[in-house]
């Protein structure tokens, strides 16, 4: 059997995993582009996934992330020149930044929480809420680990 073939009939963690990130983000920057969420690209999530009402500091988000600091450094400026988020003193420590979101940035926030929430709860319909509860309680305890 050929391996493409293989890998469509019995896919090993890493397809799933990327079927359920890609299939997830199309669902999600799709409907955010046509609430007027359309500068947006998935890339982008890397940030905005963790965004706080209070902010938070870039060097926590690369760690949130997975991702390097110099790549945060880098979606933040974009995400600050599209008016979703800005930077602050933060005022237990005046020589860090907060990343602070705009008033676009808590709309993002609050219209991705929903989408994100609807997506959960469509999943949770195919699983039945126990199986897709100790299906996230899964992935929770691989990741951590």
């Amino acid at each position: 059997m050929k391996r493409s073939m293989h890998k469509r009939q019995d896919p090993d963690l890493g397809v799933l995993a990327a079927n359920l990130l890609f299939d997830l983000q199309r669902e999600l920057f799709g409907r955010s582009a046509e609430a007027g969420f359309d500068d947006l690209r998935p890339r982008h999530g890397a940030v905005t996934a963790y965004l706080d009402e209070e902010g938070i500091r870039p060097g926590e988000l690369a760690q949130l992330s997975g991702r390097h600091k110099q790549t945060v450094g880098a979606i933040i400026d974009e995400l600050e020149d599209l008016g979703y988020l800005r930077r602050e003193s933060d005022p237990a420590d005046r020589r860090a930044k907060l990343i602070m979101p705009t008033e676009r940035g808590r709309a993002l926030m609050r219209y991705s929480d929903m989408v994100v929430a609807e997506i959960e709860t469509r999943h949770a319909g195919v699983l039945g809420p126990e199986r897709y509860e100790e299906f996230k309680a899964s992935l929770r305890a691989i990741t951590r680990a």
